[in-house]
């Protein structure tokens, strides 16, 4: 489970999570390298705090980023109920230099595009795309906010992981200015994102996410005596977790698109079964004749 905290000052809104074990979960199940889930776990971490900004149970949010690196396509896909999924092409991708042990984000990415697909039930779903600015995503992500939505916003996001490839710390910030912000606020704001550590070193530190709230709003604003004051509210504290809603009818469903011609064609090629496998959590799910009986195709 991760945890996420969601609040609003007269300025800004923000969202602030932990992903620590969420991240390690897909670490898990992917078998990630450490410069793959260095990648991925900023995905899972940015999507899981843009979902929660969804108005129905039913919407879904998905980000998918299609570079010219050796990572290849990453894909992740949320809900307002913090629930998380992804994948990469590549999830044991390497760029990590040895000597320095600094893994090179952006240089596993490589150039491209990054899509943000908003499913609100809709007949068409709302897509925003722009270039990859850096590959390193939370830049990239900032980048979007800014171009397809009109929000200036700062996206920071991190994953540190272990020398024995255990995930020590994930998680990250985004802040959104409200229209109509105070020049001072943006001013210092600027000056904060530039003293302020990495969200790794800060949970190294013993931050958790309620002190980051209160470092990032420490001496943000001022009152007429010219003493600094920003006070925030925290308008939801939530739960982040991985979760994969595959299911065996699911897949039969898309299956049946194929034709009855072409799915017998398959059962005979491969010994009267067939086998398909989930991109997000590697489940996999085994077809016979017996599950095709009956269906009307």
């Amino acid at each position: 489970m991760g945890k996420l905290i969601k609040g609003v000052s007269k300025n800004a809104r923000f969202f602030i999570c932990d992903t620590k074990d969420l991240v390690q979960e897909a670490m898990d199940i992917h078998s990630c390298s450490a410069t793959g889930i260095s990648i991925l776990g900023r995905v899972l971490t940015a999507a899981g705090m843009m979902g929660k900004d969804l108005k129905s149970e039913s919407d879904s949010l998905t980000i998918r980023i299609n570079g010219d690196g050796p990572a290849g396509t990453i894909i992740t896909t949320a809900n307002m109920n913090g629930e998380v999924k992804g994948y990469m092409s590549n999830p044991q991708v390497d760029t990590e230099e040895h000597d320095t042990g600094q893994i090179q984000i952006g240089k596993a990415v490589g150039n491209g595009t990054m899509y943000v697909i908003k499913d609100m039930g809709l007949k068409d779903p709302f897509s925003g795309l722009v270039q990859l600015q850096t590959g390193e995503i939370g830049d990239d992500l900032a980048y979007y906010f800014y171009t397809s939505e009109q929000i200036p916003s700062v996206v920071a996001l991190g994953v540190k992981v272990n020398q024995d490839y255990k995930i020590s710390c994930a998680g990250g910030f985004i802040i959104q200015l409200l229209p109509g912000a105070e020049n001072e606020f943006i001013d210092r704001l600027e000056e904060k994102l530039k003293a302020i550590r990495p969200v790794t070193e800060l949970f190294e530190g013993g931050f958790d996410i309620y002190r980051i709230a209160k470092l990032l709003y420490e001496d943000m604003g001022s009152d007429v005596e010219g003493k600094l004051i920003e006070d925030y509210e925290i308008l939801e504290e939530s739960e982040l977790s991985y979760k994969c809603d595959c299911s065996k009818e699911r897949y039969l469903r898309g299956l049946i698109t194929l034709g009855r011609k072409e799915i017998e064609q398959i059962l005979e090629e491969d010994g009267g079964k067939m086998e398909v496998e989930c991109h997000f959590c590697m489940k996999k799910y085994e077809f016979t004749k017996e599950d095709f009986d009956g269906i009307d195709f």
